[in-house]
């Protein structure tokens, strides 16, 4: 039976904060994604080299050993972005029936990933939109972002994107990156109104298209990818927002009060 996939429905980047607000989604394509955070397509690409040498995710209460990361967080604020002390990733089982409850400590982002003016870019956009989007009108906010790179692999067998299932992150702005994809089907992203019956389906198979999520109002999913050839794989960044602090401060020394 042949594989069918469902078009990202693009948006112009003018549009995002709108959409966000009245669908509660926005996809961007990859040109758009570039042009919107300023930067050229080829310096976006750079920053996929790093995927390439992720190390194993060794919390994954599935048993499994599909799935690679590193993780860091950062502030922005204005538009200024300050890296923080590295932290452990924390989610409530309210938002991650799996591996929620438990503080997760993955190995932090590359610091010449960090430096490269096209991740500083992205992220200050991610921190301007949050503000178009959860303050119109008001002054700009302290974004507190978490920046997760994953590698999901097929060595095994079937990968899960999403292990957990569909979901929400307990943050205000989701975004997901497509980074690459190579030799296998599956992963298609699924995004459904939390409080409604509306939903859609789509595949990301561009280097560096963009879905955005206001996770208040969206439940999302990935459905897992299957092996075409050997070494097949799926790149995605995750990068959320959050007002007020990281989930998981009252845990964590180094949270910022």
């Amino acid at each position: 039976m042949a594989h069918v996939t469902f078009s990202p429905p693009y948006i112009h980047p003018d549009q995002a904060a709108h959409q966000l607000r009245s669908q509660g989604y926005a996809v961007l394509s990859p040109a758009d994604v570039a042009a919107w955070i300023g930067a050229a397509p080829g310096e976006l690409q750079a920053l996929a080299q790093d995927w390439s040498d992720l190390p194993p995710d060794e919390h994954l209460k599935d048993g499994g050993r599909y799935r690679r990361r590193r993780h860091s967080c950062f502030i922005e604020e204005g538009g200024r972005l300050q890296q923080v002390e590295h932290r452990a990733h924390w989610q409530p089982v309210e938002y991650n029936a799996l591996h929620g409850g438990m503080l997760r400590m993955f190995a932090p982002m590359r610091d010449a990933v960090v430096a490269e003016p096209a991740w500083q870019k992205l992220l200050i956009a991610l921190g301007q939109l949050s503000d178009q989007v959860f303050r119109a009108g008001g002054p700009p906010a302290a974004w507190f972002i978490e920046a997760h790179q994953f590698r999901i692999d097929t060595t095994h067998g079937i990968g899960r994107p999403t292990p957990e299932g569909a979901h929400r992150d307990g943050v205000d702005l989701v975004a997901v990156f497509l980074v690459g994809r190579k030799d296998v089907k599956g992963g298609e992203t699924r995004v459904f109104e939390a409080t409604g019956p509306q939903g859609l389906r789509f595949t990301l198979t561009e280097p560096w298209s963009l879905m955005l999520l206001d996770d208040a109002r969206m439940i999302h999913e990935t459905t897992p990818i299957q092996p075409l050839a050997e070494g097949g794989y799926r790149d995605t960044l995750v990068v959320t927002c959050r007002r007020e602090n990281f989930q998981g401060a009252e845990f964590d020394t180094h949270a910022v009060s």
